[in-house]
């Protein structure tokens, strides 16, 4: 399910809209250039002044292309949520602009 649209913003960050049935905030996803190690998220993800999750680059191989693909994993939380959402961004082929998608976990 496609829960967000982002556009490049400037200095190498995001920007657009998260939108579900209970939330709707505008976000920034702005580079972490106070990266202390490897495992440190790639970018800090912002409401207005309110940080509200963390992004890091994943790739992995991808069926049939050789190329691997490329994309964020998300985490987003906040007091009012019952667990943090945990989702991915895929950036389109030209780099216009990016989905946050978001898979329900499986209740089994």
């Amino acid at each position: 399910m496609i829960i967000g649209r982002l556009t490049p913003a400037a200095g190498g960050g995001w920007s657009g809209a998260i939108k579900t049935l209970t939330i709707n905030v505008k976000v920034q996803f702005v580079p972490n250039d106070n990266r202390g190690n490897d495992r440190a998220p790639a970018f800090r993800i912002f409401a207005g002044r309110s940080e509200l999750g963390a992004a890091w680059w994943e790739q992995r191989k991808s069926g049939k292309s050789a190329e691997p693909l490329r994309y964020l994993r998300i985490r987003l939380d906040d007091p009012t949520l019952p667990e943090p959402i945990l989702a991915m961004m895929f950036e389109a082929k030209d780099g216009s602009e990016a989905q946050l998608v978001w898979k329900h976990r499986n209740s089994s």
